[in-house]
């Protein structure tokens, strides 16, 4: 589903690259796993395949389409969720839902059933005529996953979908995902929980310094790294424990 060949980003005034020579193949109907330590490249490696920007070398393709000679379609076939809320917060939940929608070419009848029933599919249908700036940040977070999910695209690119939750949330968050990949939605997801994606991706990529540094099964890097008894260990003995706080 996703082809990407020696990508790198070098940014302007920049002395390192945020991302080096990158070759990764993700299937369809997986659910992929991108992890990293702070300014890894983990953004900009997704910014790129959403094309938010342009890589400085390297190309990628999704479902046989590439940037250059396809984008318009390209951007057709995936949803992005960020990490921050991307809401219009005096509006409501519905209202909201019902302009992203619009957005995809969406409109009438369908528009209407298609939000109410993931409004309902993710407990939020009794408040959906109440104003975002209401909510609490778990139910910002599924109504920002709703918006993603409209135009039922091929590829969905989460960045930190659980990230400041509940966990009541968070498990109604991961379920809808799930649902989501077993009709057929690939999954490209960053997070700093392990634990989450140790149980949630079906492979991961751990990338360091914008390079790949090991991919595979969360089970099977375990099982190749002595001593290590879940993906968190394999994450720090490859990554390293010194701090990677930058500004």
């Amino acid at each position: 589903m996703i082809k990407i060949e020696q990508i790198s980003k070098k940014y302007k005034g920049s002395e390192n690259f945020s991302v080096s020579n990158l070759d990764l193949f993700i299937d369809e109907k997986e659910i992929f796993g991108l992890l990293g330590p702070n300014g890894a490249g983990k953004t900009t490696l997704i910014s790129i395949l959403c094309s938010l920007i342009k890589p400085t070398s390297g190309s990628f393709s999704i479902n046989n389409l590439t940037y250059h000679k396809n984008k318009n379609q390209l951007k057709q076939l995936i949803g992005i969720v960020p990490q921050e809320y991307a809401l219009y917060p005096t509006l409501s939940a519905f209202e909201n839902l019902k302009y992203f929608g619009s957005m995809y070419g969406l409109k009438g009848k369908h528009l209407d059933s298609k939000i109410n029933s993931s409004l309902e599919h993710l407990g939020l249908l009794p408040f959906a005529n109440k104003a975002i700036e209401t909510f609490s940040g778990g139910m910002k977070r599924r109504v920002n996953l709703i918006a993603s999910i409209l135009h039922d695209p091929k590829v969905l690119f989460l960045d930190e979908p659980t990230v400041g939750v509940d966990v009541q949330s968070k498990n109604v968050i991961i379920g809808f995902l799930q649902d989501l990949n077993k009709k057929g939605t690939t999954i490209i997801y960053t997070s700093h929980h392990l634990n989450e994606a140790e149980l949630f991706c079906t492979r991961v990529a751990i990338i360091d310094h914008g390079k790949l540094i090991i991919k595979g099964k969360p089970s099977d890097l375990i099982d190749s790294h002595e001593g290590a008894n879940n993906l968190e260990d394999v994450f720090l003995t490859i990554t390293g424990k010194a701090l990677r706080d930058h500004a």
